[in-house]
C-alpha cells in the first residue's frame, strides 16, 4: 500500500478573521457546538498531552467534561501517568481534531486541579459503572489480565451493594487553563486558515493568522 496516495482537497468552509469571536473560548464553544449538531463521533475527545520524568512528550485522549473558569475541565486518576505528569510539570497541550469538518483546535497552557466539591458534583452524575470503575481501575499500573480487572470490579459491586458511591479521594478533576488558542480550518490546495489568539501585554487576547 502507498500512503502517500491517500489525500483530499479540503473544501468543508473558509474561515476570516471576521468570522472569529473576540474570546477564543466563545470561538471554541460556537465550532464544539457546530461538531455536536454535525452528530460527530465523540466530538469531546481531546488529545492531552504531557512531558514525563524523562522529558518524553505523551498523548492520550481523554473526554473534555465542561468549560468555566476560562478553561478545559477533565477528569482522571490523581495516581494515573498523565496526572504524575501534570503534577511534574503542569505544562500541558490539547488537540480537538474534527476532521469530518476539516477543522482542528490546538491549545497549549497549565493544567490546575480543580476542587473536590466541583469532582464531587460531577462524579455523583456519572453512569454507576462508570463509578465503579473509577475504584476498581488502579490506573496505568499493570495487571495480569482482563479477568484480575474484572475482578476488581466485581468486588467493587459488592462493597457498595445498592448503596451511593462516593467519589475516590484519588480522582477528579483538572482544569487546562489555556495561553494560547490555535483554530485551523482546512483550505483547498493545503492553504489552509490558521488563526493564533495569545495573550497581549495587558493580558487581552490578541489574533494573529498564521501561514499554513
Amino acid at each position: 500500500m502507498r500512503y502517500e496516495q491517500f489525500r483530499r482537497e479540503y473544501t468543508a468552509a473558509g474561515l476570516s478573521r471576521d468570522m472569529l469571536d473576540a474570546c477564543p473560548m466563545r470561538q471554541f464553544e460556537t465550532w464544539l457546538e457546530q461538531a455536536i449538531a454535525a452528530e460527530l463521533n465523540d466530538p469531546t475527545a481531546m488529545v492531552l498531552g504531557t512531558v514525563d520524568e524523562h522529558g518524553a512528550p505523551w498523548q492520550r485522549i481523554v473526554l473534555l467534561k465542561g468549560l468555566s473558569q476560562g478553561g478545559f475541565v477533565f477528569y482522571t486518576n490523581y495516581d494515573s501517568d498523565k496526572a504524575r505528569a501534570i503534577e511534574r510539570d503542569p505544562r500541558v497541550s490539547i488537540h480537538f481534531p474534527w476532521n469530518v469538518l476539516d477543522r482542528q483546535v490546538i491549545a497549549t497552557g497549565t493544567a490546575q486541579k480543580i476542587s473536590s466539591t466541583e469532582s464531587a458534583a460531577y462524579f455523583a452524575t456519572r453512569p454507576r459503572e462508570s463509578q465503579i470503575a473509577a475504584w476498581a481501575s488502579r490506573q496505568s499500573q499493570a495487571i495480569a489480565d482482563r479477568a484480575a480487572l474484572e475482578m476488581r470490579a466485581q468486588q467493587m459491586r459488592d462493597r457498595f451493594g445498592d448503596g451511593e458511591i462516593p467519589m475516590p479521594e484519588f480522582w477528579g478533576g483538572y482544569r487546562v487553563l489555556p495561553a494560547r488558542l490555535e483554530f485551523w480550518q482546512g483550505g483547498e490546495h493545503r492553504l489552509h486558515d490558521r488563526f493564533v489568539y495569545r495573550r497581549g501585554a495587558q493580558r487581552e487576547w490578541v489574533i494573529e493568522q498564521l501561514q499554513p
